[in-house]
């Protein structure tokens, strides 16, 4: 199922109830977003029901998602996966459906960027990975595919990063491959 903006909509129950949680996440860790109002977040979300669906995806498979920042040219929050460990949801997938596909036996149930397309998030970039773990220690124990560039797809390698010894690493993988401790971050804006 590819993410469908006419049937992705929470009833009104389920959007409070998740308004109510991100509000209380955004609260409790105002280092991630010190100059932001959650009120404004809030009416921009009510305005857009497929973003606050995608956000429910985030919340339900277990990301923990979370203000990060504000795009003022484009007037857009940015929400990430906060969750201290890569989200308990979404791992053990190999990186893209070519990779998938390839695969002969034991294959996984899903790819990190089908699901992401899914959900209607995006894979955090290296980047966008790095600007996270200045907000705090994440994937201290597991590791996250992020953004592959395509001239490393194309000669079958996918990127994933991780925290170790205070520092943000980046390694190389088969896209095909993946790990029970090994899932994906999404980033959204609203």
């Amino acid at each position: 199922m590819k993410y469908n903006i006419m049937k992705n909509k929470l009833s009104e129950s389920a959007s409070e109830e998740l308004l109510k949680v991100l509000k209380k996440r955004f609260e409790d860790n105002m280092n991630r977003h010190q100059d932001l109002v959650w009120d404004k977040i809030q009416l921009k979300l009510e305005a857009n029901p497929e973003k606050l669906w995608s956000l429910d995806e985030m919340e339900r498979t277990e990301g923990e998602p979370d203000v990060v920042g504000y795009d003022k040219k484009l007037d857009e929050y940015i929400f990430y996966d906060c969750s201290a460990e890569s989200p308990k949801g979404r791992r053990s997938f190999c990186y893209d459906h070519e990779a998938l596909e390839k695969r002969k036996e034991n294959k996984p149930n899903d790819s990190a960027l089908n699901m992401a397309e899914n959900m209607g998030i995006e894979l955090l970039t290296e980047e966008q990975y790095r600007e996270l773990q200045k907000l705090g220690k994440f994937d201290t124990k597991t590791s996250s595919w992020i953004v592959t560039p395509s001239n490393i797809r194309k000669l079958g390698g996918a990127l994933f990063s991780d925290f170790r010894y205070d520092t943000v690493f980046v390694y190389h993988n088969g896209a095909e491959s993946y790990y029970a401790a090994r899932g994906f971050r999404g980033s959204l804006r609203v």
